[in-house]
């Protein structure tokens, strides 16, 4: 599979070692990270079929900034079962003990001994490892980086931990998502479900499921050409997280020839899951235009809070 990015900073990071070393654990300490970048890297792993890495990664600006509960929510998804048991096993773990730290490391190991280690200026995060290339990375120790490594761990929370909030502060973002009617055309785009015959796609759409040996949930919500060129939505294949007018988190990427569809990368049933459950039809039904008009609309609102954070609205 070809990659959609610049391999000069992520081919050395995060697949040599594992195709040259045979290393099969990789240790991120970093200062700032969005669960974006974890939810690529691992869903990358999986479609080139480079199968046994785990992913750990600790934060570090939750010891003096805490965290934003959608952000904080979405990396406890992460970790949990659903995508785990199909990317391989990843965790999360935030700073809450100083000293703090600047910069990331990036160690690779395998069976728990250190083999190699990069320290950088980059961010764990999509805008800084796949959209910037100013940035420095110089190979250390790896046993030294490793041991370092270990010391913070003491000090450290799993974002899952039920006493998590005892610890970090979590709270609202402070960004408020303003209603469509407040904002310029650019801040928003509406995306109909309904194709040209006026009836939604008999195997395309919310029905892409619909064909023979697939899971009748899969969907994707279609884009149009001239929306998926406007660069409202990052492109080659970079995730970004959705918060949902009732209150869900969708993690999301745009996909497939010409980018014509906008998908739950960890399974394409989970987007055709939750379309069906708000338009009050079983799991797996088949969506007819009808549906939605009885629901109340035929199309879905996406507003751009940032470059990896939008509000989706089905509300009626």
């Amino acid at each position: 599979m070809s990659l959609l990015y610049s391999d000069s900073i992520v081919q050395p990071i995060f697949i040599e070692p594992f195709l040259t070393l045979h290393a099969n654990k990789l240790c991120v300490l970093s200062e700032h990270a969005s669960p974006n970048m974890a939810s690529w890297l691992l869903k990358t792993y999986e479609e080139r079929k480079l199968n046994g890495i785990s992913l750990e990664l600790i934060i570090g600006d939750t010891l003096n900034c805490g965290i934003d509960i959608n952000t904080h929510e979405a990396f406890k998804e992460l970790q949990g079962n659903r995508y785990s048991a199909k990317w391989g096993k990843f965790s999360c773990s935030y700073l809450y003990d100083p000293p703090d730290f600047s910069g990331t490391n990036f160690i690779w190991l395998k069976d728990d001994i250190p083999l190699k280690a990069f320290i950088s200026s980059y961010d764990f995060t999509q805008q800084s490892l796949l959209r910037e290339g100013d940035h420095k990375l110089t190979e250390t120790s790896a046993y030294s980086a490793y041991n370092n490594y270990e010391k913070v761990t003491n000090r450290t929370i799993f974002c899952n931990h039920a006493e998590v909030e005892d610890y970090i502060i979590i709270h609202n973002p402070n960004r408020p998502i303003n209603l469509q009617s407040s904002l310029s055309e650019n801040q928003y785009v509406t995306l109909s479900f309904i194709t040209r015959t006026g009836d939604t796609g008999a195997k395309s759409g919310l029905n892409w499921g619909q064909r023979k040996n697939r899971n009748r949930n899969e969907a994707y919500i279609p884009l149009p050409s001239y929306i998926a060129k406007s660069g409202f939505f990052p492109l080659n294949k970079q995730h970004f997280l959705v918060i949902t007018d009732d209150h869900h988190l969708l993690q999301l990427r745009v996909e497939q020839q010409n980018d014509k569809a906008i998908t739950t990368p960890a399974s394409n049933a989970l987007l055709g899951e939750y379309f069906r459950n708000r338009l009050g039809l079983a799991n797996g039904a088949y969506v007819t235009a009808a549906d939605l008009r009885s629901y109340g609309r035929t199309d879905v609102t996406f507003i751009k809070i940032d470059e990896e954070h939008y509000y989706m609205d089905f509300s009626i």
